[in-house]
């Protein structure tokens, strides 16, 4: 469902008239060597681009970027010195992402040759600080890596920098089916649907779930029967869901998982919510099948939680081809200072991407929405670093909340029937929840342990909305500095 591979990046290079024909071969033999090697090693394709010259090239190759579809931002490198007046115009007009690579083609001063011709043709220090300035005077939002292109630290700094840029790209043919409204009186999920569409490309629209049902209805059997036997190839089965009435509950999860697919694929839509406030027609709260739905790619929210649908979404995105990404929520602490932790997971629809081990199909009572026992997956996840990340309305603006956390194995749980994740937030639990409270942060949150802070730093920058981020070092009372100075920076449209 996940394609990296079709988003480009133009690899645009930059010199001038002056230097003859001969350094500016140099330049674009240099720079196909280097494309051509990062390309193999990227997620998405790199594209190399002809070295421009002068206001008139850098203008044609930007607008052909704007113009393609599939150009998914630029990566700049001045090989030698590009006077950045010349930039102005293309870079007033660009409407792609713009990474900033400040590298060089010999990794080496070669001591014992290096002479002015040498200096002529490898003068990136000075060529990408000029192009620097330009950058910075036009108040362009950017990425600048630094460091030896054949570096794989380098190469993993522009890899995840891709991989922000092409969740945005994708974000902005996002379609998302909303089955029922918001939980009611719930505050934290709603949001100005209409100002994100704007913002960021999202089209969160409503369907009656009478509309899913036609499709849930128009499952066969035999595609049922399929399924099923797919539940039991990947999952460990309990007893009492496979005979009687708990084989039922599994055999509607699997109904309700092909038409919602099916629904999907219908109207092109990447992510979908849905509420067990409103499940006319279906008989039990999609659990197994949104699990499921959501392994695939597809991005999921709660109770109408749209906007964790599409952080879910997009997150899918960055981490595609690396690990797993599920919607999560924060339930319950364990306060006792000498192992602090908080217990995350969902009534159902925890994605098995971030599990440890095989999960467990199994069969229980809800307890709230008033429908028929569902069948869910239940496991625990991966232990190891991670981030937990929300995404809130703050009128006028949209606030994206990082908080960098630690993922413990639980102790057993025997009584817990649901799919959950044990979380060590940093600095601390007191402070980071002190902090996401500060901050405004959500009780639904999409949960990795591969996307990395820094992917969805540059994502916020790509987005234009703020960037929060509380982990080893973030301190209550600063960060309520932080937040009083961006409140002003957004209300003076800086």
């Amino acid at each position: 469902m996940i394609d990296l591979k079709k988003y480009e990046f133009y690899f645009i290079v930059g010199s001038q008239d002056l230097y003859g024909e001969q350094v500016l071969r140099t330049v674009d033999e240099h720079s196909k060597k280097m494309v051509a090697s990062l390309d193999a090693r990227l997620p998405c394709k790199l594209v190399w681009k002809p070295v421009v010259l002068d206001s008139d090239g850098i203008l044609k190759v930007i607008r052909e970027a704007n113009a393609n579809p599939n150009c998914a931002g630029i990566v700049t490198w001045m090989h030698t010195f590009s006077p950045s007046k010349m930039w102005i115009a293309g870079l007033t007009e660009l409407k792609r992402p713009l990474c900033h690579f400040h590298t060089q083609f010999n990794r080496d001063i070669p001591l014992d040759s290096i002479d002015m011709d040498f200096m002529n043709l490898n003068q990136s220090a000075h060529g990408d600080r000029e192009h620097g300035f330009i950058g910075a005077r036009l108040r362009l939002p950017r990425k600048i890596v630094v460091g030896y292109w054949e570096d794989p630290k380098v190469v993993d700094k522009l890899s995840g920098w891709m991989r922000a840029a092409a969740a945005f790209a994708e974000g902005k043919r996002l379609k998302v089916a909303r089955f029922g409204d918001n939980m009611r009186e719930v505050a934290v999920t709603e949001g100005d649907k209409v100002e994100t569409q704007i913002k960021l490309g999202w089209s969160v629209n409503g369907y009656g779930v009478g509309d899913l049902v036609e499709y849930v209805n128009k499952i066969t059997e035999a595609e049922i029967d399929k399924l099923v036997k797919t539940y039991g190839e990947e999952y460990e089965v309990a007893a009492d869901a496979k005979t009687g009435e708990g084989a039922k509950r599994v055999r509607e999860q699997a109904r309700m998982e092909l038409g919602i697919k099916k629904f999907l694929e219908a109207g092109d839509f990447g992510a979908y919510t849905d509420t067990f406030q409103d499940l006319h027609g279906l008989p039990q709260l999609p659990g197994l099948a949104s699990q499921r739905l959501m392994a695939a790619g597809y991005g999921f929210g709660a109770e109408g939680d749209w906007k964790t649908a599409c952080l879910v979404r997009m997150m899918k995105v960055m981490a595609s081809g690396l690990g797993g990404v599920s919607f999560l929520e924060d339930y319950t602490y364990n306060l006792d200072p000498a192992a602090p932790v908080d217990l995350s997971a969902h009534m159902l629809e925890v994605c098995p991407s971030i599990a440890k081990g095989k999960p467990r199909l199994e069969v229980h009572p809800l307890g709230i929405g008033g429908k028929a026992d569902p069948a869910r997956l239940v496991f625990s996840g991966e232990s190891g670093p991670a981030v937990n990340v929300t995404l809130v309305d703050m009128g006028g603006r949209m606030r994206l909340i990082v908080n960098e956390t630690d993922t413990i194995d639980p102790k057993p749980m025997p009584k817990l029937p649901v799919a959950r994740v044990m979380l060590k937030p940093r600095p601390s639990l007191e402070l980071a929840a002190e902090c996401w409270i500060i901050a405004g942060g959500a009780h639904h949150t999409s949960y990795s342990r591969v996307v990395k802070t820094e992917w969805l730093r540059d994502w916020a920058e790509i987005a234009g909305i703020e960037f929060i981020l509380i982990g080893e070092k973030t301190d209550p009372e600063e960060l309520r500095k932080e937040i009083r100075w961006n409140e002003a920076a957004y209300r003076l449209g800086l």
